[in-house]
């Protein structure tokens, strides 16, 4: 494939399908929690999204989803060098990416506790969806005849 044909290629790929959500955004930390209960068996496992909060020198949650499929595990990143989550929620392609991360084994529920320090109707959540507009590509006749103009001194 001619380096031409790659590029128009890759711009087709990277424009999307025109409609899609999706929303990009950045967090302090990624936590991914393996909750057990009290006789050590395996419940569930969460990823919990934190902002840092400069008033009270804490982590706060900003939102949590739990792991239905193993490609929604916060992945290393390298550039730029973190962490990131990315899935499918109700429609929305998400992106999360965060500097830090760390996984925790427990038996109370971080969330649930960080709670008690930012209700959940304080949390800021994850960004609302940005829906795509459709890239409009210039017809072959258009590039033709732009090609014919004279350019104006």
């Amino acid at each position: 494939m001619s380096g031409m044909a790659l590029l128009l290629f890759a711009g087709v790929v990277v424009a999307g399908i025109p409609g899609t959500q999706s929303a990009d955004e950045q967090v302090d930390l990624i936590e991914l929690n393996h909750f057990f209960d009290e006789h050590g068996r395996h419940v569930f496992d969460q990823v919990i999204f934190y902002e840092w909060s400069q008033t009270h020198h804490r982590f706060h949650v900003k939102a949590w989803r739990l792991v239905k499929d193993p490609q929604q595990l916060p992945q290393k990143s390298w550039k730029p060098i973190g962490y990131r989550c990315v899935w499918h929620d109700d429609g929305v392609l998400r992106k999360v990416r965060s500097p830090a991360y760390r996984e925790t084994w427990s038996q109370v529920d971080p969330e649930r506790t960080n709670r008690q320090l930012l209700p959940q109707d304080q949390r800021i959540g994850l960004l609302k969806p940005v829906i795509g507009e459709p890239i409009k590509r210039p017809a072959p006749t258009e590039i033709a005849i732009a090609e014919e103009r004279p350019t104006q001194p």
